[in-house]
C-alpha cells in the first residue's frame, strides 16, 4: 500500500517525510511485528495508556519542523 502511495499524487510529500525521518526508510512488516511482539511480551507489562508510534521518526521530524540554518 505504501509503494502505491509513493507512486501516486502524494508520493513527493511522502518521500520528503521519509527523508526527514530518523530511519530514512519505509517501515516493513518486520518493524510492525517487532513492536507488536514488544507490546505482547513481558517487557511491556508496565506500559499503559500511551501511543506507540512505529513510524521511523516521521511524526517527531514533522513536529520539530525544518532544521534551522547554522549560525
Amino acid at each position: 500500500m505504501g509503494q502505491q502511495e509513493l507512486a501516486g499524487d502524494s508520493g513527493t510529500a511522502m518521500r520528503a517525510m521519509i527523508d526527514a525521518s530518523a530511519a530514512g526508510r519505509l517501515g516493513t512488516p518486520a518493524d510492525i511485528a517487532a513492536a507488536t511482539a514488544f507490546l505482547l511480551g513481558p517487557d511491556s507489562t508496565f506500559v499503559s495508556g500511551t501511543d506507540l508510534l512505529v513510524d521511523g521518526g516521521v511524526v517527531a521530524a514533522l513536529r520539530a519542523g525544518p532544521p534551522s540554518p547554522s549560525a
